[in-house]
């Protein structure tokens, strides 16, 4: 059974490189605030605008990574609506989080 790293699946997120770096770079187990405390001032290149890695992790629940690949999927997760295209350009896909959704719409 072969799995897809973050490597290839986010292969063409380039504006991310030193936020890869900064993962890398820490030592494991690792508490998202003692993370945040580390990096969070580090600027992450958004298709629409940045943020800083703090105000991602921020939106994530009190955890403790145990390998830079747990602390950078979680990242990925909570970045904001910045990260994404044409807003509302889909109804399938989900909110970010801490963002409110569009109201539904009964036909």
């Amino acid at each position: 059974m072969k799995f897809i790293t973050h490597r290839a699946f986010y292969s063409d997120m380039t504006m991310w490189t030193d936020a890869e770096k900064a993962f890398d770079a820490q030592q494991y187990p690792i508490t998202a605030e003692e993370l945040i405390e580390a990096e969070g001032d580090l600027t992450l290149e958004l298709p629409n605008g940045t943020e800083t890695l703090g105000d991602a992790l921020r939106r994530s629940a009190p955890e403790t990574f145990q390998t830079a690949e747990d602390a950078r999927l979680t990242a990925y997760a909570c970045v904001s609506g910045k990260a994404i295209g044409r807003k509302g350009y889909s109804d399938r896909d989900p909110v970010c989080m801490g963002e409110d959704g569009p109201e539904e719409v009964s036909f």
